[in-house]
């Protein structure tokens, strides 16, 4: 049976979504560190007003490994929140960009949590501003990601420090290849 097409948010306000987010939980990656901890990604509007800077950091081992991209409108026509996520590709030579999908599928009045997936379901991130998400909004979450498809079952919580990690005072480990592998799913 052919899955129906995915629900996303129309008429995200792309200033008020930036900003801060932690990682509450995410598909693992076979790319991603399994002992990775305090998982978070910066979002920053450049001048321009459509493309965001975007920062993806987490810790593993007491390092901090991160990786920084661009994001922007699949379609600047559409209202829909169907992103695509660009990271240039250090350590290969030439550097080339990989690009991926960043679907909102859902994000509540306040921005305050959100649930991100792709169209290939293989991918699914639940956000909140803050390092931890009441058991029931999270539930919620996992429903609606259920009900467009995807197999909650493979959720994985992602442990967060609270107070959470400043954001350079770990060892820089600039290796940060599962974040490309993990965007383009392979």
């Amino acid at each position: 049976m052919a899955k129906k097409e995915m629900e996303v948010v129309k008429g995200l306000d792309v200033r008020r979504y930036m900003g801060r987010w932690y990682e509450i939980a995410s598909f693992p990656s076979r790319f991603q560190p399994k002992d990775g901890v305090n998982t978070r990604a910066t979002y920053t509007l450049r001048e321009d007003g459509a493309t965001v800077n975007v920062l993806n950091e987490t810790w593993s081992g007491g390092k901090r490994g991160f990786i920084e991209g661009t994001a922007y409108k699949a379609d600047p026509a559409s209202d829909e929140a169907k992103l695509k996520v660009k990271f240039y590709v250090p350590p290969f030579l030439p550097v080339i960009p990989v690009v991926g999908d960043y679907w909102v599928l859902f994000i509540d009045d306040d921005y305050q949590y959100a649930l991100i997936g792709q169209p290939s379901r293989k991918y699914l991130w639940i956000l909140c501003r803050q390092t931890h998400l009441s058991e029931e909004i999270y539930n919620q979450l996992v429903e609606r990601a259920k009900a467009e498809g995807y197999d909650v079952s493979k959720l994985h919580k992602t442990p967060q420090a609270d107070p959470p990690p400043e954001g350079d005072a770990a060892p820089k480990d600039t290796k940060g290849i599962w974040w490309f592998k993990s965007l383009i799913g392979k």
